[in-house]
């Protein structure tokens, strides 16, 4: 017995150690080519000489040479073991300062730490950085997200089951050790607390916070990326109750105009229930007199109330494939301030004129009474305008029927005439997720925008301009939308990207580009049929908008002054600037402290948009993951939409998007990052790329698909 028990131990404990070693090979093999793009030489050798050789333990890369410097900034790890510090105050000449694998001195992801750094010269002439962690100075996460895992410890009576979470952030290159799991089950989502230390040596500790379940159920990680995006979905009673009595309120005509003449009507998705704009249009001799009249929410959120704290704290609504987390409590989103027809509701106008050419020569802010006579669904509009609707479309929309072609009219001349300016336009793959009544996914397919579509965003847009330009002309502060040009290297990798596809990239510079040469490339993308994978680089190499209250132009948009005037149910910066125009222009309040409220709500605005984009982009992942689940090993036609160090991301057509991985490619597949691309041997894949794939992984728990490339 004891001799077989003995073989038998033996035999595992091989097994063990032959598939440690397996991984230790892989892992090897990801970091060379990870690595061997940088090309950097220390002492003669190159990063692949370094690794093959076991250069330095775990320290794949030795220090070159050349004066020792310090920085502070923000560290990212991988699950490779290596990070970067993005430097702050443009230290290390504006580059990320690389951190080798071992030399983070237990850094986690988002942590701000003080770094030494060294600057040297790789083969091709490239400036680099490498270094090291010396010290953290402050925490940057404190929870992480992911899946209970166990695995077995030691060997006979010393056997015991150690429990530990992988994360579902591949940005986190440890897994906590979790001592008590509360009544966890392995294979459970959880939320977890990290107990940091100065010894890590033994392992990074943890203690679980929340359970949310299976992580391969949908619900539970839908409530995990609620809560890990920090999005919150229920309302206090203080607020609720406060919506529901200002609510129940009658709308009264003091200081107000009543719009009875006007044809005023609303135009949203079928589903939609929060209806905050609606639209009029008259024609003058002189051009268009266009009609905006926008909910007045900020009558129904008194200032430093309770709902006032609410709306600045969720700062937006976030809107999910099958739900909606309002910003305001259902009493005012989708009652009081909702523009449903035949009711009286309270707007704030904007009465904008517009000359033949669609250029705006004068604005009128006021408050007002409305009641729109239809509620519009854009299919319905896009068969009316097409001249294909039923009987009942054309008896639902008499009233507003010549209205809807003369919007139409319009809405041409400012197309135009914004082409004409310089309006990058994107071939952007927004998706539509169906569900069955169980809420499961049952199909996933590219969102076609119709004309009606095209119409109502061209009218905001006016609306949005027109207001901002107002405003700034009288000295009133405003909530800006800002949108700034490329940033350098984005723009170089731009011009590389398009130079390698063959495009004349003209006027455009790692120094200068401007929206209308950028606008042109994008024309020409679209003519000889890869439009949408260059409009995904393009917005790739954007710089994000934000929410600023200094005045500050749209890079995108190509318009000087811009603002968001238009959907205050859902957006704390237009609420913030509805209140502005009511207290400051209309009743002639002191400008200064709305000066500061605008920069409060500015900074609220941009941080909460930025949790509302990362939850939709997660959960939008989530569903579409469990939708391909039902399709592993069957083959999909995309296109390469990105490469990294990493891999290749492919865009299939139905817009779910996968990885390649770098550890799945041939061997010798290495990344480009001068000519944006991975070469293989003799065989380049680059963005834009027509590509054949097979589906070999859907992680529902992370939301990612992965891919393999099938060659017939």
């Amino acid at each position: 017995m004891k001799k077989g028990n003995t073989k038998k131990s033996f035999k595992k404990f091989t097994s063990v150690n032959t598939h440690k070693r397996r991984d230790k090979e892989k892992r090897r093999r990801e970091l060379i080519r990870a690595l061997d793009s940088i090309n950097v030489r220390h002492d003669g050798c190159t990063v692949r000489d370094s690794v093959d050789r076991g250069f330095g333990g775990r320290s794949f890369v030795s220090q070159p040479a050349g004066s020792v410097k310090r920085a502070m900034g923000t560290y990212s790890g991988t699950r490779s073991g290596y990070g970067f510090v993005a430097c702050e105050g443009g230290e290390a000449g504006g580059r990320d300062v690389f951190i080798p694998e071992g030399r983070d001195n237990g850094a986690v992801d988002g942590d701000f730490v003080e770094c030494t750094y060294r600057t040297f010269k790789s083969r091709e002439g490239e400036v680099k950085t490498e270094g090291r962690v010396e010290k953290i100075l402050s925490y940057g996460r404190n929870t992480v997200i992911g899946t209970l895992t166990s695995d077995i410890m030691g060997f006979g009576r010393k056997r015991r089951v150690r429990y530990y979470l992988q994360p579902d952030d591949s940005h986190i290159p440890f897994t906590p050790i979790i001592t008590d799991t509360c009544g966890a089950s392995v294979g459970d989502k959880l939320l977890v607390r990290i107990k940091r230390t100065s010894d890590s040596s033994s392992g990074i500790f943890a203690e679980v916070l929340t359970n949310f379940g299976p992580s391969d159920t949908r619900e539970a990680n839908y409530m995990a990326i609620l809560k890990e995006c920090g999005i919150e979905t229920d309302f206090s009673a203080e607020e609720l109750s406060l919506a529901e009595k200002l609510a129940c309120g009658a709308v009264s005509d003091e200081g107000r105009v009543r719009y009875n003449n006007r044809v005023i009507f609303t135009i949203d998705g079928d589903g939609a229930k929060d209806l905050d704009d609606a639209v009029s249009l008259v024609r003058t001799r002189s051009g268009w007199q266009l009609g905006v009249h926008i909910a007045d929410v900020s009558h129904y959120v008194p200032i430093k109330s309770s709902l006032d704290r609410c709306v600045m704290k969720r700062g937006t609504s976030v809107y999910f494939t099958d739900k909606v987390v309002p910003m305001l409590p259902e009493a005012l989103s989708n009652g009081a301030c909702s523009l449903h027809p035949g009711e009286d509701k309270y707007v704030l106008s904007a009465i904008i004129s517009l000359d033949t050419e669609g250029n705006i020569t004068s604005v009128r802010l006021e408050k007002g009474i409305i009641s729109s006579r239809v509620r519009g669904v854009y299919s319905e509009v896009n068969r009316i305008l097409a001249k294909k609707e039923s009987d009942g479309e054309r008896r639902k929309y008499r009233e507003v029927r010549s209205s809807l072609f003369r919007m139409e009219e319009l809405y041409r001349v400012l197309e135009n005439k914004r082409r004409k300016c310089g309006m990058i336009e994107l071939e952007e793959a927004e998706s539509v997720i169906n569900l069955s009544q169980k809420g499961e996914p049952v199909s996933v397919e590219k969102r076609e925008r119709g004309v009606s579509e095209r119409i109502i965003e061209q009218l905001m847009l006016t609306a949005n301009e027109a207001v901002a330009a107002y405003l700034t002309e009288k000295g009133i502060p405003c909530v800006y939308r800002v949108h700034e040009p490329p940033p350098e290297d984005k723009l170089d990798a731009l011009v590389n990207y398009l130079h390698n596809l063959g495009f004349d990239t003209g006027d455009i510079t790692r120094d200068r580009a401007s929206s209308a040469d950028i606008a042109k490339v994008l024309k020409k993308a679209e003519s000889v049929g890869i439009g949408a994978p260059v409009s995904h680089f393009v917005l790739r190499s954007m710089s994000k908008a934000y929410y600023s209250e200094k005045a500050g132009g749209h890079f995108g948009l190509a318009i000087p002054l811009y603002c968001h005037f238009t959907s205050p149910i859902r957006r704390l910066s237009d609420l913030a600037t509805h209140r502005i125009i009511s207290d400051v222009l209309l009743r002639a309040n002191q400008r200064e402290p709305y000066a500061k409220y605008a920069r409060r709500a500015a900074a609220s605005a941009s941080e909460s948009e930025l949790r509302a984009v990362s939850a939709e982009r997660k959960i939008e992942g989530l569903y579409k993951a469990i939708y391909m689940s039902r399709y592993i090993g069957e083959i999909f036609e995309g296109y390469v939409s990105s490469v990294g160090r990493f891999g290749i991301f492919v865009m299939a057509d139905n817009t779910c998007e996968g990885l390649i991985p770098m550890s799945d490619m041939p061997f010798g597949a290495v990344f480009d990052e001068k000519n944006m691309c991975v070469r293989v041997r003799s065989r380049s894949y680059r963005p834009g790329d027509r590509i054949l794939v097979k589906l070999t992984e859907a992680d529902v728990s992370r939301g990612r698909l992965q891919f393999s490339e099938y060659i017939e």
